[in-house]
């Protein structure tokens, strides 16, 4: 080999081909303009992105941010080939977390790496993203895309979001009057959300069924229904926050289930009880308890078990949240109450029976 032909090497020889990373750029651009708002109006492709409090209209904001990711849900859309709606997940992980402390979220920024960009696949992920933006009221006001040959094997990528949003000063939840004898609101999921698919993907295995066989518990293929996307409660929270005034706390149920996220939001002093036989578990969860000999607690840390979110209100306001909630779409149920609770005692107590 002559030492020319030794130092002729590329970037795209190396695996990275720096012409699919602007291609995807061009190709999301009309994605990204989709999710302008007040405070936010300039194209990507800047070092960074620009956001304007004082045009979104707040006075003296206290800003709220959280990240997330995805989970292993991304090896069901990788495996099914399916990949339009894990970006919704990705926004909805991020953004549920602001408004639980009653933040509007502003703007949202994402990280995407493969181990070989496919700009079609990009965008169709980016694409999901910008939905997802949409449905939130957030600005996607930048990202970042990595080419990583080595890294990442076959098909396979990873997804995190970043969200910030804001909330005016002294406004902030939880609220420091929650009290003995509030009522819990539950929120319907519109699924498993985004949250133990590594136990989701050993029940199916152990199952046999493909990702492509009808669902034994909803309509369409079993990836269809598994990969249903996580249920954005931004709009209609903030709307019975401002409206009503009268939500102390929420709480998003994610990993940790019950558990682990409902006593975030609560003084050391009170649990939740929960009142198991309210809750209306969807199909999949009962098939996959029962598909995977999981016990009803296991399913309770694991799962939202068809309860993404809660909230905590006195019970002389529950009916005029129930109805501002309901108002904007959600199906919501009385799940229990706040109770006086021990020294080294759980936050959340059950009772009743998970129908599974």
């Amino acid at each position: 080999m002559s030492q020319s032909e030794k130092n002729g090497l590329t970037y795209s020889d190396a695996g990275v081909d720096i012409d699919a990373g602007n291609l995807m750029v061009e190709k999301i651009k009309p994605h990204v303009r989709s999710t302008r708002r007040p405070g936010a109006d300039g194209e990507i492709g800047g070092f960074g992105g620009l956001f304007d409090l004082k045009a979104a209209g707040f006075t003296d904001p206290v800003l709220v941010a959280a990240n997330d990711g995805v989970g292993t849900k991304l090896k069901i859309a990788i495996d099914a080939n399916k990949h339009d709606t894990v970006g919704i997940d990705l926004v909805a992980m991020c953004v549920n977390d602001l408004v639980v402390q009653g933040a509007e979220p502003l703007f949202f920024l994402d990280y995407f790496a493969t181990g070989k960009l496919d700009p079609d696949q990009g965008a169709s992920i980016v694409g999901g993203i910008a939905a997802g933006c949409r449905e939130a009221g957030c600005a996607l006001i930048g990202g970042e895309t990595a080419e990583m040959p080595g890294m990442y094997s076959g098909g396979d990528y990873d997804l995190a979001g970043f969200a910030v949003g804001a909330a005016e000063r002294g406004q902030l939840l939880p609220a420091g009057d929650i009290a003995e004898g509030d009522i819990i609101l539950g929120l319907a999921s519109s699924g498993v959300h985004s949250n133990g698919y590594s136990l989701v993907r050993k029940i199916v295995s152990l199952s046999g069924l493909a990702w492509d066989a009808p669902a034994p518990f909803g309509e369409g293929t079993l990836a269809d229904v598994l990969m249903t996307p996580t249920r954005i409660y931004v709009k209609p929270l903030l709307k019975a926050i401002r409206e009503t005034g009268a939500i102390k706390a929420l709480a998003h149920i994610t990993g940790g289930g019950f558990p682990e996220n409902i006593p975030r939001v609560l003084p050391k002093h009170l649990a939740a009880e929960i009142d198991l036989d309210s809750i209306k578990a969807p199909a999949v969860f009962s098939w996959l308890a029962r598909t995977g000999g999981v016990a009803a607690n296991e399913m309770l840390r694991t799962f939202n078990c068809g309860v993404g979110m809660i909230a905590v209100v006195s019970a002389e306001d529950a009916a005029k949240v129930t109805a501002a909630l309901e108002a904007e779409g959600e199906t919501i149920f009385p799940l229990g109450r706040m109770v006086a609770r021990e020294d080294g005692a759980a936050g959340t107590i059950y009772k009743g029976t998970l129908a599974l």
